[in-house]
C-alpha cells in the first residue's frame, strides 16, 4: 500500500523562498506532481541550479500542527525526495502529531456536553423557573 500525503515544498535562497506543493509517497520518499508558486521552472530551472540556491524543506501539515522535515533535490533529474533515514524519522514525528490532534479532538469532544443533556439541562431550567414563578 503506497500512502501519499500532501506538502509544501520551500526551496531557501539567500534572500528569498520559493513555495511549491507536492505529493510525498510515505512508502519510497519520492516527492510527485511538484507546482511552484509564482515561480517558472521552464524559463528560470530549477531553484537547486540557482547560485543563490541553500536548502530544501518539506512541510507536513494537519489540523494547524505542522512537521517540518529536509529535502533531497537532483538536479539532473529535477527530482524531490526524502531520504529512507529522514522519512522514518518524518512518520514517526507525524505519527505523534496525528495522534495528538486526534486525542486532542477526542478530549475536547468528551468534555463538551452532548446535545441531548444540553437540552434536558434547558428544560430542567426552565421548569425550575416556573416553580419558583409559581411560589412566589
Amino acid at each position: 500500500m503506497d500512502l501519499n500525503v500532501s506538502i509544501v515544498i520551500l526551496d531557501e535562497l539567500e534572500d528569498s523562498v520559493v513555495k511549491s506543493t507536492g505529493t510525498l509517497s510515505l512508502s519510497s520518499g519520492e516527492i510527485r506532481a511538484v507546482v511552484y508558486e509564482d515561480y517558472d521552472v521552464d524559463t528560470r530551472g530549477l531553484p537547486a541550479e540557482d547560485e543563490a540556491y541553500e536548502f530544501t524543506s518539506g512541510v507536513l501539515s494537519h489540523s494547524g500542527k505542522e512537521v517540518e522535515f529536509k529535502v533531497d533535490v537532483d538536479v539532473l533529474s529535477g527530482k524531490y525526495s526524502v531520504t529512507a533515514s529522514e522519512l522514518l524519522e518524518l512518520k514517526g514525528r507525524a505519527a505523534r502529531l496525528f495522534t495528538d490532534v486526534a486525542a486532542a479532538a477526542e478530549a475536547a469532544q468528551a468534555q463538551a456536553p452532548a446535545p441531548a443533556a444540553k437540552v434536558a439541562k434547558k428544560a430542567a431550567r426552565k421548569t425550575a423557573a416556573k416553580a419558583v414563578k409559581k411560589s412566589g
